[in-house]
Formats: C-alpha cells, sequence, structure tokens
C-alpha cells in the first residue's frame, strides 16, 4: 500500500518540485521537470511516475498542467551527456527547467541526494522524493510524460531499437538493435551499450 505524499515541504514558501528522467536511458535526452503546485493540491492518482501505467500518467499529467500555478521542463541532448557526464547533465536539464518558472519559488525541492545549487534559490534533496512529496512527483510525471513522447516520435525516425515500447532504456531488443543497426546520433556515446 502506497503511504499519502505530503502536499508540500514548507506550508508559507512557494516551493517548486524537480525531478528528472531518462539518467539511465542509453539513447535520448535527459528531461527535467519543476512545478509549483497550490499547496491544497490532492489528486489520488498522483505518484512517482514510476508507479503509474501510461494511461494514468497522461491523465494526471493534463489535470498538473490545468492546476499548477507553474511548470516548466528542460533537456540536456546526449551530446551534453557525453561532455558533462549524466549527473552534470541532469543538474543541467534541471536547472533550464527552474529557469523557465513563472512565478521564480522561493525554494526547490530536489528528488535524489546531490544537487548543484540553483543561484539564488535554496534547495533541500530528498531521496526518492518523488514517492514522498506530491511537487516532486508531479514533475516526475511531467517530466516522464514528455520524454516519452520525445523517443516515441524518435522511434519513428530510427526504427529497429524499439524505442516506442522501451523508451531508450537498455532492453534486449535496444542491445539487439544497435548490434545490428549500429548507434544513431541519439545514441549517448559514453555509455556502455554494446554488451
Amino acid at each position: 500500500m502506497k503511504t499519502a505524499l505530503l502536499p508540500y515541504y514548507s506550508n508559507t514558501l512557494p516551493e517548486a518540485g524537480c525531478d528528472e528522467v531518462g539518467r539511465g536511458c542509453l539513447a535520448g535526452p535527459v528531461v527535467a521537470a519543476a512545478v509549483i503546485l497550490p499547496k491544497s493540491f490532492f489528486h489520488p492518482l498522483l505518484n512517482d511516475s514510476k508507479q503509474l501505467t501510461p494511461t494514468q500518467r497522461q491523465l494526471i499529467s493534463r489535470v498538473i498542467l490545468q492546476e499548477a500555478i507553474g511548470w516548466a521542463l528542460g533537456e540536456a541532448t546526449p551530446h551534453e551527456i557525453d561532455q558533462h557526464n549524466i549527473l552534470n547533465a541532469t543538474f543541467l536539464a534541471m536547472h533550464r527547467a527552474i529557469a523557465q518558472l513563472q512565478p521564480v519559488p522561493a525554494l526547490l525541492l530536489i528528488d535524489g541526494n546531490r544537487f548543484n545549487p540553483y543561484p539564488n534559490i535554496p534547495h533541500h534533496c530528498f531521496v526518492k522524493g518523488d514517492a514522498k512529496l506530491a511537487p516532486i512527483a508531479a514533475a516526475s510525471v511531467l517530466a516522464k510524460t514528455h520524454r516519452d513522447i520525445v523517443m516515441h516520435k524518435l522511434a519513428e525516425d530510427y526504427p529497429g531499437y524499439g524505442w516506442e515500447t522501451n523508451v531508450g532504456y537498455p532492453t534486449q531488443a535496444h542491445r539487439q538493435g544497435i548490434q545490428q543497426l549500429g548507434t544513431t546520433p541519439h545514441h549517448r556515446q559514453s555509455f556502455r551499450l554494446r554488451h
């Protein structure tokens, strides 16, 4: 049974939840989202995006987009991942999302245990924050739904890797595609792409 998400961390400060998706993929961008929810926001389906079905994610993402005070997405490309490493590219994607947020939050709630501080906005890190705090869970849902759309579109241009189902993660079908077809411009060359 899942425990209820906390609606917020601070009941006074406007805060943004921030999460990323795609760190463990072999291909495609890493995508981050930042979301400012009303303190009163509640939806029974909202949870860590990994715990939801695609249909549930689509449904809850529409609710978040309608009801959020502010939201934004940021990406880091496979080239940037190769250049900076996946951890720093993740922080880059998060910073890009935060930079677009309107209104500017007073506090950042970051999923994970590390973060490169964002200028002039304090932050708190939460391990498994997407299963604890509603703003982080909302960010995880928006990042996941957006990244899935990106990978489904790329799958049309680059068939044979199974991206329409594995969205770039290292499944057997994806690795077989790399063996048979080679890599694409969307593969992360710094990752171990072959067994």
